[in-house]
């Protein structure tokens, strides 16, 4: 027998971890292997598999394949292409994760490593759950997908069934609460639209914490649908599995960016050659027009008017309505049954055709008191108020990213916390967009907030000014803080807002505490494993 006749069906020698190149190891373990069996037949005895004859525990977990646990890919501000190259000649299951957007924003109903074990379990079908990932994070699960076959995915009989988890705690389990109104904090002048919204959880079976988000299944606009239907000249009325079209097309699919699947199943239709290898390009992420991102559900088929669907087929090339995650504004400790969001409220044009965000609409144009919406707590993934009352806290929230930080500080205020406590707020203009600016002053006053450094982008007549500026000019006492057991919390935009501050927190570092940028680094890195930095980022 050859060394590199080895049968497929044999453990691997030479673990994933070693440092070997993925040839140097196939190889190794091919020789290691041949060897082992060379050697039996030698003996005459029966050929056995190559780990056992190594004296290697051989383990029926699936999820028990070597791999040594880290995660370098795991930073939310690193594109997926260098994760995927992190995460090259890596388990599968491992692989998938590095396809996530590294978030653990619980969106999906787990975070990023959970959800990649579920789905290399098959205990999880669905790989369009990473909303921050969106299109590229489906593209390469789907991709990755293609490897699962009998040979190496691990199937889902090894596994224990999940616990069920209790009404209003998961996506899956959502509960009924009432909304009770909303109010646009901005004042005159401002370019944005943001509300402060409260919910009545009376009756729901649930309760939260300071630091948790709150899942909302929200519902397209009528408007919307209407004009889908429209289109294609469907049956608003038409049954769909007990539902009628209109409504399963307002409460089950997402009717924003288009999915990979409606431009297949399109170009599937389509008779004019063109449209086709148009159609059949922008299924692969190619964007011949430049218009791909722009492109909701309606706005395909305004580009392509010749093309329809039926009902059926439309149907199954939609994705499911996701629910949206909002952190959440207020403390359980202040007022019980009660719960607050902040949330901007998106409309913009594309092609003069008026755009909505669908959840943040759903709450300013579609919801009236009284209003009973389906909901559920996501519990926050490290993401609270340190144990000892008595430690410093830092928060860094501009714009809506001041939601969690207002939980925090009623909860704080609650507790009667006497440890300093410093807020870093920033947004466009002073004068019309300081959200809760007369809760932030009273707690100054009460000298429960011990600092509050604010920075204004759209000031007329001053610079551009960010939250990590301010920083930066404030970083030796930022630094103080840190060496008295601070603790650091962000919360807002991942992919620009918390990769700025991050960088200016390794410079504040660099700079006042005289170390090198990658002494810095680790520095950092071992605040965010003892859990003193901590982010809440979408």
């Amino acid at each position: 027998m050859s060394i590199q006749q080895v049968s497929p069906n044999i453990a691997p020698l030479i673990p994933d971890n070693a440092p070997f190149s993925p040839d140097q190891r196939s190889w190794l373990n091919g020789f290691f292997a041949g060897l082992l069996t060379l050697q039996g037949e030698a003996q005459g005895l029966q050929p056995v598999d190559a780990a056992t004859a190594l004296g290697q525990q051989v383990s029926d977990d699936p999820l028990a394949d070597g791999d040594d646990g880290e995660a370098p890919w795991h930073d939310m501000a690193m594109p997926m292409d260098e994760r995927m190259e992190l995460a090259q000649g890596r388990p599968l299951r491992r692989r998938m994760m590095a396809a996530m957007a590294q978030q653990d924003c619980g969106q999906c109903g787990y975070e990023c490593e959970v959800y990649a074990d579920k789905l290399f379990l098959g205990e999880e079908e669905r790989m369009n759950l990473c909303a921050p990932g969106g299109k590229a994070t489906t593209r390469m699960l789907k991709k990755l997908a293609l490897e699962m076959t009998e040979e190496n995915a691990a199937p889902n009989t090894t596994s224990a069934s999940a616990p069920t988890e209790a009404p209003g705690y998961s996506r899956e389990h959502p509960v009924e609460i009432a909304f009770l109104g909303s109010e646009v904090l901005n004042k005159e002048g401002s370019q944005k639209e943001t509300v402060h919204i409260d919910f009545d959880l009376k009756g729901a079976g649930i309760d939260y914490a300071a630091g948790d988000s709150m899942g909302i299944f929200a519902e397209n606009a009528p408007t919307l649908v209407a004009s889908l239907l429209q289109r294609l000249a469907l049956d608003p009325a038409q049954e769909i599995a007990g539902k009628s079209l209109k409504d399963v097309l307002c409460t089950d699919k997402c009717l924003g960016e288009a999915p990979d699947e409606l431009y297949e199943a399109l170009a599937a239709l389509a008779d004019d050659p063109e449209d086709r290898k148009k159609l059949s390009a922008m299924a692969e992420g190619e964007d011949p027009d430049g218009d791909l991102e722009t492109l909701d559900v309606l706005g395909v088929f305004e580009k392509f008017p010749t093309l329809m669907m039926s009902a059926e087929q439309l149907l199954a090339s939609l994705e499911g309505l996701q629910p949206r995650l909002y952190s959440i504004s207020s403390s359980p400790k202040t007022k019980k049954d009660h719960l607050s969001l902040t949330v901007d409220v998106v409309r913009y044009t594309v092609e003069e055709r008026a755009r909505h965000g669908v959840a943040s609409t759903y709450f300013a144009d579609h919801l009236t008191p009284g209003s009973k919406i389906k909901a559920y707590i996501q519990k926050a993934h490290d993401f609270s108020l340190p144990a000892d009352e008595k430690t410093p806290v830092i928060m860094c929230g501009p714009g809506t990213g001041i939601a969690p930080f207002r939980s925090f500080m009623q909860d704080r205020v609650a507790d009667q916390c006497s440890g300093a406590s410093w807020l870093f707020y920033g947004h466009q203009r002073e004068a019309c967009d300081f959200f809760y600016k007369e809760e932030w002053e009273a707690y100054q006053q009460q000298q429960q907030l011990t600092r509050l450094s604010t920075a204004w982008s759209r000031d007329e007549g001053q610079p551009k000014t960010y939250v990590q500026d301010v920083m930066r000019t404030q970083g030796a006492d930022i630094f103080e803080w840190f060496e008295k057991g601070a603790h650091f919390y962000i919360c807002g935009d991942a992919s620009r807002m918390a990769t700025d501050v991050d960088k200016a927190l390794q410079d504040i570092i660099a700079e006042h505490g005289k170390v090198s940028d990658q002494e810095a680094k680790a520095y950092l890195a071992e605040m965010v494993k003892s859990g003193r930095y901590q982010k809440d980022v979408y």
